[in-house]
C-alpha cells in the first residue's frame, strides 16, 4: 500500500511540540471525537493525534494507532505512558498492502499520509469497511506537498467507494476533508 516510508527517526522533525502550534489535536479533534468512541489513527507516527484522541475518548473509549513501522509505534507507546493514556491506545503494525484492522470504528483520521499510498482506492475501501454507519473520516494532506488537483482526485476516489463529503475544515498548511460513511 505504501510507496514511500519515512524513516522512524525523521518523525522527530515534524512530530514535535512546534507542530501543536499549527495542528493542535485539542482543537482539531473535538468536533469529531467524543468520550467512549473507538478511533483509528492511520499513519499515526509518534502519536500526536493518537494521544490527543486518547485524551478525549476517556477510559470507555479506544484509539487504534496504526503505522507501518514497529519502532515508531514503540515511541508512541512510551509517549502515551508518559501522559497517562497508554491504556486507551492499542498499537497495530500494519502491512505494506493492508491496514489489517477490521473492527468497527466511529472515527478515522489520516494526517499527511494518503499521498504516500500507491493504491489509495484500496486504503479508502478498507477505511470505509471499518467505519460504522454514520462514521467520519478526516483526511488531511500537506498543502505544500499535495496539489489541489491531487487532493481532489483523492476525494473523487473516496466518493466512488461510498464516502460523502461532509465538510472541509480549515487546518493550517493542509488540504483537509471530513468524509461521511
Amino acid at each position: 500500500m505504501l510507496c514511500h516510508v519515512c524513516p522512524w527517526w525523521l518523525a522527530y522533525t515534524f512530530d514535535n511540540p512546534l507542530r501543536r502550534l499549527m495542528q493542535n489535536p485539542a482543537k482539531i479533534l473535538p468536533p469529531y471525537v467524543k468520550p467512549g468512541m473507538t478511533v483509528m489513527d492511520i499513519g499515526c507516527g509518534m502519536g500526536i493525534f493518537s494521544i490527543g484522541a486518547a485524551k478525549i475518548v476517556g477510559d470507555e473509549g479506544l484509539v487504534i494507532a496504526v503505522d507501518l513501522q514497529q519502532k515508531i509505534l514503540d515511541v508512541l507507546r512510551k509517549r502515551a505512558r508518559r501522559v497517562g493514556v497508554a491504556h486507551r491506545i492499542r498499537t497495530h503494525c500494519c502491512g505494506a498492502d493492508s491496514l489489517g484492522v477490521d473492527e468497527p470504528v466511529d472515527f478515522v483520521c489520516a494526517f499527511n499520509m494518503v499521498h504516500e499510498v500507491t493504491n489509495s482506492r484500496n486504503l479508502l475501501e478498507e477505511v470505509h469497511s471499518c467505519l460504522k454507519p454514520g462514521g467520519k473520516f478526516l483526511v488531511s494532506e500537506p498543502s505544500f506537498h499535495v496539489s489541489a488537483k491531487t487532493f481532489q482526485e483523492t476525494l473523487d476516489t473516496a466518493e466512488q467507494v461510498g464516502f460523502e463529503l461532509d465538510e472541509t475544515p480549515r487546518i493550517r498548511n493542509s488540504r483537509s476533508a471530513v468524509l461521511l460513511k
